[in-house]
């Protein structure tokens, strides 16, 4: 992603002292962007991500099971349904998101 796309992203972020290294090194590399819908999607996303700090994450989350540094985290989601739909906007466009019935 571009560093406009991510300072966008984390712009809540902009005043901390760590912001600069966290847009150079989320833009390092690739990205997977994704949005996860159903019952409770956010509250049991935040809970499969685990802590934001790894040291304080659960075995069996992403970041317990797979993160070291707080700096260098491997996995952002929403803290809440109205920041996702910020979020969703500026990643995605309308078209580019499928919504999804179940069969049953």
């Amino acid at each position: 992603p571009s560093e406009e796309l991510l300072q966008k992203h984390y712009s809540d972020l902009s005043s901390r002292p760590f912001f600069p290294g966290l847009v150079k090194y989320m833009s390092s590399g690739p990205v997977v962007p994704m949005v996860w819908e159903g019952l409770n999607a956010v509250k049991t996303g935040r809970q499969m991500l685990g802590a934001t700090n790894p040291a304080d994450s659960q075995p069996g989350t992403i970041r317990g099971d797979l993160c070291i540094q707080v700096g260098r985290n491997i996995i952002h989601g929403s803290d809440g349904v109205e920041s996702a739909k910020k979020e969703i906007d500026l990643w995605f466009t309308e078209k580019e998101v499928v919504g999804w019935t179940p069969a049953a």
